[in-house]
């Protein structure tokens, strides 16, 4: 299994990867090994999914981190949904 993965940074940006295991991957993030958000600290997880396989999830991590991907995604993954009716 296969995650796409959203996570919150400190500055408010939303960072998406993709990987095949959650938990190793969110916290080589928490502890700072992942260059692109280590001056970002703390992450928290605002949403995942998963799918059967890597070429899935590269696709839809592609997908996030295009300009219709980011828009989706804020609007229907990461948002906080008691503040948005």
């Amino acid at each position: 299994m296969w995650y796409v993965y959203f996570l919150q940074l400190a500055n408010g940006s939303i960072y998406v990867g993709s990987t095949n295991d959650l938990h190793r991957r969110f916290g080589a993030h928490q502890r700072g090994q992942v260059i692109s958000n280590k001056p970002y600290l703390p992450v928290t997880v605002k949403s995942y999914m998963a799918v059967p396989t890597e070429r899935q999830a590269r696709e839809l991590e592609r997908y996030f981190k295009s300009g219709s991907g980011k828009v989706f995604a804020k609007k229907r993954l990461c948002s906080d949904r008691d503040q948005n009716p």
